[in-house]
């Protein structure tokens, strides 16, 4: 029974290893993403019909996910860490609209760009719009709903300037 788990997880992760390739093939083919760009772990889901853009030598950790509607764009410079279970949209919903009714205005979109040499925590939401400047820090468990200037450390709910990068 012992020895029939191993081949079982072994066959389990080999499957599992081919697909996340697979898939992560199919982006590089969908969107702009350098080949020096490392998807570190399973679960990272990019979708949407807009553009997303990612310079060399960054990575982003598994389960995050990047959303990016017609006509927007995600860009993600060079040498950024985004850490796992990143979440970025580039579309929502109206919160004041009547969400009984079957549609409803999805009214806000905006581009948000990460520029070179930025390292976000893990568990971390950017919001639409927002433009987070070189060699910034993003804390763990944050979300972003402001742009953050080059060099700053930010972090929490909403987060918010904790200092800047001394030199």
């Amino acid at each position: 029974m012992k020895l029939l788990n191993k081949i079982l997880a072994k066959i389990y992760s080999v499957f599992k290893e081919s697909y996340n390739s697979n898939i992560y093939d199919s982006y590089r083919g969908r969107y702009d993403i350098h080949k020096s760009f490392r998807f570190n772990g399973e679960g990272t889901l990019l979708y949407g019909d807009g553009k997303i853009k990612i310079l060399e030598n960054s990575y982003i950790g598994r389960y995050s996910s990047i959303q990016v509607a017609a006509g927007q764009e995600v860009s993600i410079g060079k040498n950024c860490s985004i850490g796992p279970f990143f979440k970025v949209w580039t579309q929502t919903s109206d919160v004041d609209s009547d969400f009984n009714l079957t549609e409803f205005k999805k009214v806000k979109l905006g581009n948000v760009v990460i520029k070179d040499a930025v390292w976000i925590g893990a568990n971390v939401l950017i919001s639409i719009g927002v433009i987070i400047g070189k060699n910034a820090i993003i804390g763990a468990n944050s979300v972003v709903t402001k742009d953050v200037p080059d060099n700053a450390i930010v972090g929490g709910i909403p987060a918010k300037i904790i200092k800047y990068k001394i030199f």
